[in-house]
């Protein structure tokens, strides 16, 4: 029987001694296999792959442990993510993200996570700052739920940052709101709330901290993308997720027929294409 989330913390496993851990939200059958095996190939100790029905993994990789939990309603990776950073030891680096997303990082071709984390942890930060990266199908007619790795696509240019402020309108040192890519060109179809391709998503782990449903702290440190002294290092995690959602919406389904645009490019799956495109910052880490 697959155990629940809150069943497999409260039994405080040997699998959540050590980090980094990654917390995997299975939203949907999309993909799911090939999330797993890039979580495996990046370098997590532990892969918690949350999922609301048992996942049918044909050979599961020791790393991976599949818990239900309802990943599919609203605020569940606020739930899943700071209830694992309870049950976690304080300083663990932990990762989250959704099936059909990919995490990338700087020379993450021939490194694993850990070291990476390692540096950073040197450089005394506790949290990274990765951009979600939208990827989409170039032919919807032939691939209509707009995934397709094989021939995955990306904008190349049409990002941008706004400066963040506080509820005053005070500005936020060190801290940046970034956009571009579908939830751009497509604002229309999504909240307001929602258009932001900033997320925190590799983080130490702490008692007390709380992750915001924006996908930003409550401790503002954490929500910077630098020190003050000199850039670090950031990551990419390159997702399907909004793609899949402006094919599933009733509301954008019928009136997009094509993601493709003047400035679509095919991906790679590169680290080294991402930040030839300024899109993840190596920092001081060589």
């Amino acid at each position: 029987m697959t155990p629940t989330l809150d069943q497999f913390l409260a039994a405080k496993p040997a699998a959540l001694r050590t980090g980094p851990i990654a917390i995997l939200l299975i939203e949907d059958e999309v993909e799911t296999a090939s999330t797993l095996a890039h979580a495996v190939k990046a370098g997590f100790r532990t892969i918690l792959a949350l999922s609301p029905e048992p996942l049918a993994l044909s050979a599961a990789h020791p790393a991976i442990v599949n818990l239900t939990f309802d990943s599919r309603r609203k605020r569940a990776h606020v739930e899943a993510v700071n209830a694992v950073n309870e049950a976690v030891p304080p300083g663990t680096w932990l990762y989250y993200g959704y099936n059909a997303e990919y995490l990338f990082f700087p020379f993450s071709e021939t490194r694993q996570v850990g070291e990476m984390l390692a540096f950073h942890a040197e450089e005394r930060r506790a949290a990274m700052l990765t951009y979600v990266i939208d990827l989409y199908a170039p032919d919807l007619a032939r691939y209509p739920d707009a995934v397709n790795l094989d021939n995955a696509m990306f904008d190349r240019t049409g990002y941008y940052a706004l400066g963040r402020t506080d509820g005053s309108g005070q500005t936020l040192d060190r801290q940046l709101d970034f956009h571009g890519g579908l939830r751009w060109r497509f604002e229309e179809y999504l909240p307001e709330d929602r258009r932001r391709i900033d997320r925190i998503a590799l983080f130490r782990s702490r008692p007390g901290l709380r992750l915001l449903e924006d996908h930003r702290f409550d401790d503002q440190e954490y929500n910077t993308y630098a020190c003050r002294w000199h850039n670090n290092l950031t990551a990419a995690i390159v997702s399907f997720r909004v793609a899949k959602a402006l094919r599933r919406n009733p509301a954008s389904r019928d009136r997009i027929d094509s993601f493709m645009w003047r400035n679509s490019h095919p991906f790679d799956w590169s680290a080294q294409q991402l930040m030839e495109f300024g899109l993840m910052e190596p920092g001081q880490w060589y």
